[in-house]
């Protein structure tokens, strides 16, 4: 291959990781994740594989389409944060039109397919996170609100929730505890990130808690979210929808989760160091979770809330 070869194939590299880039990949990831437990926490070991795939590409393509409009929206902000000033709709690499019609069209996909192959309540669970996502917290909240992290907590408990929809098709009680667990779950984890990266959040004059209203302020948030999802959490096998494997799952690692939080409290911690150990057990915890309510769950009888017709 000669250099204009080389080139081109090299331009063209760069070219397709910068579109895999704003669709934010580790996002995507962790709502799989979320995603295929709800899903075989409804299924309740009959499991339609057609069904599974279709839900989990389906809405990853619709996370996708949020993340990929986020970077469109978020390109002034992104210049301003060391972390972000090098993405593609920054730097330009990729034009903020090509970028956000790449994002209406993954969304479209997304949409038709969940719409095809799942049911309504899927279908409108997807919906409302995706405009709470794009409309109402990027466009408004996470520049103007200290409660742009709970409305966008929203919107990070809608996949598992959609997965479990889509089996069942009715707002039942397990649907209702997985929206609060994983909402509750968001927020001491995105109040760990903006510690560690406060000097970002500041220079962008987001509004974050801690830049906001202080650490203090946001350490005892932190304490106090993660005492409540444990509360939460618990529910699903108090509920029976899980058993005793979920139950001492929960309990480990949201002991251990609220024991690392209070070490915020020692005198002289370096917050930055506490934060990211508190931010990468978040992870842990729900991927631990996530997996755990997939294999353990326990075929009951159902009583929903809301019935909609498939």
């Amino acid at each position: 291959m000669n250099n204009q070869g080389q080139s081109m194939s090299a331009q063209l590299t760069s070219r397709l990781r910068g579109y895999v880039q704003v669709t934010k990949p580790g996002i995507i990831m962790g709502n799989l994740i979320s995603v295929a437990g709800g899903f075989l926490l409804a299924a309740q070991g009959n499991v339609d594989m057609t069904l599974m795939f279709a839900t989990m590409i389906g809405l990853s393509l619709v996370v996708a389409s949020g993340c990929a409009i986020n970077n469109c929206i978020d390109r002034d902000i992104d210049a301003k944060m060391k972390r972000t000033r090098n993405r593609v709709t920054v730097t330009g690499e990729i034009s903020v039109q090509a970028v956000l019609s790449f994002g209406i069209g993954l969304g479209i996909i997304g949409f038709a397919m969940l719409a095809i192959f799942t049911n309504s309540l899927a279908v409108l669970f997807a919906a409302i996170g995706y405009v709470v996502y794009v409309g109402v917290y990027s466009l408004y909240m996470k520049r103007n609100s200290v409660y742009g992290t709970l409305v966008g907590s929203f919107s990070g408990a809608v996949p598992p929730v959609v997965g479990y929809c889509a089996v069942t098709g009715k707002m039942d009680m397990g649907a209702v505890i997985l929206l609060l667990m994983f909402s509750l779950w968001q927020m001491p984890h995105s109040y760990a990130i903006a510690i560690f990266r406060f000097d970002d959040y500041a220079a962008a004059n987001i509004p974050v808690l801690p830049v906001a209203e202080g650490m203090a302020k946001a350490k005892l948030h932190i304490v106090l979210y993660i005492a409540v999802f444990a509360l939460v959490s618990a529910l699903l096998p108090l509920a029976g929808y899980t058993g005793v494997a979920f139950m001492a799952v929960t309990c480990a690692t949201s002991l251990w989760w609220l024991t690392m939080a209070l070490k915020g409290y020692r005198h002289g911690i370096n917050l930055q160091s506490w934060a990211r150990q508190v931010f990468g057990f978040s992870i842990i915890t729900i991927t631990a979770l996530s997996v755990t309510m997939a294999l353990d769950f326990q075929v009951i009888a159902q009583t929903p809330l809301l019935t909609w017709v498939q």
